[in-house]
């Protein structure tokens, strides 16, 4: 009688439950202290009294603040930088800057160069939002790997930008209800491929717990989406998601010739 053959069966390693202890108060997980990516979206407005500036000033000023994020954008070392233009999808803000890297302190040290420019004198924040990359709790049963924790931003035309905040009851909910909220929205998300959800993480560091991030080329199918998400469960449970940025991706000279 032969004997029969065995063969060692092994699962492909991904993630299949939600964690069921996120406060690790039986898990005592460890503090995670590897490296992240930060991003920064800072948003700047123009003062009208720019324009009134000579001709001759007003080009050196927009050339001196393109070469300080022409000279950071090649700076390597994991620093990432994309433009945007926002002139004439919001009155409150001109443009933003999308700004990432493993050092919080690099932020400061790009908007130091920027405020010594000329053009500096004349240009306000009215937003900036700190957020991190990091894993989410929750499974993607449609990737069940997850998206890892490092970005790649700024592939589609337009970047749909928003601080998003949850309600307190959605986290004395049980983890298998939050899951199966997020199953849901999930699905709901599935069929609108020429959309990418950047979500980053501000607990602690900003006012806003998430800062979401779509990026598409299809602006009519980030508004389907948005309108669907809306009549799903989890949409419950949403404290704040705005304000809302409609941001436009253009090569740094570009954005400045819309301002003046």
């Amino acid at each position: 009688m032969n004997e029969k053959e065995t063969r060692e069966y092994r699962e492909k390693e991904t993630r299949r439950m939600v964690d069921l202890d996120p406060a690790g108060l039986v898990s005592r997980k460890a503090p995670d202290q590897a490296k992240r990516q930060f991003m920064n979206y800072a948003f700047f407005k123009l003062d009208p009294a720019f324009r009134r500036q000579s001709p001759e000033f007003v080009k050196a000023a927009k050339a001196e603040f393109a070469e300080v994020c022409e000279r950071w954008a090649q700076r390597g070392e994991g620093f990432i930088l994309r433009t945007y233009s926002l002139v004439g999808t919001r009155a409150d803000v001109d443009f933003m800057l999308w700004r990432i890297s493993f050092n919080v302190p690099d932020f400061q040290a790009m908007q130091r160069d920027l405020n010594r420019t000329a053009l500096a004198g004349y240009l306000s924040q009215p937003y900036s939002f700190l957020s991190m990359q990091k894993r989410s709790i929750y499974v993607d049963r449609f990737n069940p790997e997850g998206e890892g924790v490092h970005l790649l931003p700024g592939q589609g035309q337009y970047l749909f930008v928003y601080p998003f905040v949850k309600t307190r009851p959605w986290y004395k909910l049980s983890p298998q209800a939050r899951q199966g909220m997020m199953d849901e929205h999930i699905y709901v998300s599935a069929p609108f491929t020429g959309v990418t959800l950047n979500t980053s993480y501000s607990y602690g560091i900003d006012d806003q717990e998430f800062v979401v991030a779509f990026d598409s080329n299809y602006p009519q199918e980030f508004v389907d989406l948005v309108q669907r998400l809306r009549f799903t469960e989890a949409s419950l449970y949403t404290l704040r998601d705005t304000p809302m940025f409609t941001c436009i991706k253009k090569d740094i000279r570009e954005v400045l010739e819309d301002l003046a």
